[in-house]
């Protein structure tokens, strides 16, 4: 039975959309099936896979407040192995409207456990806030992915959010953990992307404990800023379909295979911990 993958952070700007989209889009080419589910009302993981959000007739939105089937939802993309179930701006209604429903929280979970065994892995990527649609989306999964930018103040806001998963964990669902924590954005030119990366595995590694059951570590892999990543979605294509051989694009697929559990060579190991070859493609 697939596996269900929050994509979480309350905090704009961290890649979380373009995490979403380049991690599944990774997955479904190395062969497993992925359905990533866009729970944001800006609908940018819809738009980014190349799906116009103004003429989708049903949403995420009609899923929430039962006026559709899952099934009658999911559109294919141009990735055989990918499907998505698309969001637009309808979606922003939903935080309102689902107050008065009973088990409100569970409202994206009950549209997905009839459908959960065809995939491998279901990707949600949340909106940037901690309102009902992300509770909805951590009550959905089994785990959470956390993007973190290589910037100033990169762990602000990271407290609350563990807060949050360690709420939801602990009053609605009890299976929850932390898949782990990722870099992006990272320059490796500056001092202060070393500086970003060494502070987050260090908050991680003091301030958690296997015994809270939060499964916490931060992936060797970290995503560099990089122009055919920002353009990539303007045209409608995952990073693997727009320029395979970008910089960014090696990035998304070694993070794909590690979270998938599957070996990195020595070279890309290095590089990954911040020894980016200076020559590297943009």
């Amino acid at each position: 039975m697939g596996k269900i993958i929050a994509i979480c952070n309350q905090k704009g700007g961290t890649g979380k959309t373009t995490s979403a989209i380049n991690l599944s889009a990774y997955i479904a080419l190395i062969g497993k099936k992925v359905l990533l589910i866009d729970l944001d009302p800006q609908g940018n993981a819809t738009s980014g896979l190349g799906i116009d959000k103004y003429k989708i007739e049903k949403s995420t939105y009609h899923i929430l407040l039962d006026e559709a089937e899952i099934n009658q939802i999911i559109l294919p993309t141009e990735i055989e192995n990918l499907k998505l179930l698309p969001a637009n701006i309808d979606l922003t209604g939903a935080e309102v409207e689902l107050v008065g429903v009973l088990g409100r929280e569970n409202a994206l979970k009950r549209k997905i456990l009839p459908i959960k065994e065809e995939f491998d892995f279901i990707f949600i990527d949340s909106p940037p806030s901690l309102g009902l649609l992300t509770i909805n989306a951590l009550c959905a999964a089994e785990s959470v992915l956390i993007p973190v930018q290589c910037e100033y103040y990169a762990l602000e806001g990271l407290t609350q959010l563990l807060k949050t998963i360690n709420l939801v964990k602990m009053n609605l669902n009890p299976q929850l953990v932390i898949e782990g924590v990722f870099l992006t954005m990272a320059d490796f030119r500056t001092r202060l992307t070393q500086e970003v990366i060494k502070e987050v595995r260090s908050f991680f590694s003091t301030h958690f404990s296997p015994a809270e059951g939060l499964n916490e570590k931060v992936f060797q892999t970290v995503i560099p800023r990089n122009i055919r990543l920002s353009e990539a979605p303007g045209f409608g294509k995952p990073i693997a379909l727009y320029d395979n051989y970008s910089l960014g694009a090696q990035r998304y697929l070694e993070l794909s295979r590690e979270l998938l559990g599957l070996p990195l060579t020595e070279e890309k190991q290095g590089e990954s911990n911040g020894e980016e070859k200076s020559g590297s493609r943009n």
